[in-house]
């Protein structure tokens, strides 16, 4: 297979998207991004910005001319169609696999395509949380604001988390070895926490005074079927968390995997002096992140 020098990335401006056109960049990869017509975002230095529509196959095609490879990041809320997070194929929980089916039609095509040109190949990245929501105030159950916690089932249950650099770094390597890479998915991960582990750390840094509300997955799930039955395809809150619970009770506990860097910037709701440069060195005391 041929070396990929050309990149083209789909929702380059996004919380994803930023840091992965940085990667590509550094790496020595020729960005180039598209965004829809019409569309202020400001495109990152260097790289160069193609407005397409994105319901023209024709226009689509036009710019992807000379183009290697297309990395697709746009938000699931826009399309229902990047593959960072589930390995469709083995959806095992009936929630979220209709949840996904968009993203499940998508990989049939795909595989179809590309047994009709061995040229064309495709590869899926599957990282699970992102563990950078938590500097949001109000990733995996924690509210930092409100130093509130709710925790599901016994708060115990082990599931994977990734940076977002980490999950930049992991394309770069696909893009890097894609004849090792291709057709397939790839399972990626920052580390594996629990909710206590991740709880334990916060009241420590915070002062303590935290208030928990102990949440069972299957009511969780309860509420997120009613949600899709009402037509609302993404469960918000707990009722995704739950999806993380579920499997885990399914899966034995391991040994968290090594880590790459993190992001860096101010936790909202924690100390003004703990940047997360020092909130990532209290994870390793814990073996959360390496």
């Amino acid at each position: 297979m041929s070396a990929i020098k050309n990149v083209t990335v789909v929702g380059a401006f996004g919380t994803l998207g930023v840091p992965l056109v940085k990667a590509l960049q550094e790496a020595g990869f020729h960005v180039t991004a598209l965004s829809r017509a019409g569309s202020p975002s400001t495109p990152p230095a260097g790289v160069e910005v193609k407005k397409v529509d994105y319901a023209s196959p024709e226009a689509l095609q036009a710019a992807l001319a000379g183009q290697d490879a297309l990395v697709s990041v746009i938000t699931t809320t826009a399309t229902g169609e990047h593959e960072f997070g589930i390995n469709t194929r083995t959806v095992p929980h009936p929630g979220l696999k209709a949840m996904l089916q968009s993203k499940i039609k998508l990989v049939d095509y795909l595989q179809e395509k590309s047994r009709e040109n061995p040229n064309l190949t495709w590869t899926g990245i599957c990282n699970s949380f992102f563990f950078d929501s938590i500097k949001r105030g109000s990733g995996f159950g924690f509210d930092l604001k409100t130093k509130k916690a709710t925790i599901i089932d016994s708060g115990d249950e082990p599931f994977d988390v990734a940076t977002l650099s980490f999950v930049a770094k992991a394309v770069v390597a696909v893009l890097s070895s894609p004849d090792k890479t291709a057709n397939r998915y790839l399972a990626v991960s920052g580390t594996v926490t629990t909710q206590n582990q991740l709880l334990a750390i916060l009241r420590e840094e915070t002062g303590g005074d935290w208030t928990t509300e102990n949440v069972a997955a299957t009511k969780c799930e309860e509420i997120g079927n009613e949600k899709m039955a009402r037509g609302t395809t993404r469960p918000s809150g707990t009722s995704c968390t739950s999806c993380s619970s579920a499997t885990a009770r399914a899966r034995p506990s391991r040994p968290p995997p090594t880590s790459s860097s993190a992001s860096r910037g101010r936790m909202p709701g924690l100390p003004s002096k703990l940047s997360w440069q020092v909130y990532r060195s209290r994870l390793r005391k814990v073996a959360l992140l390496s």
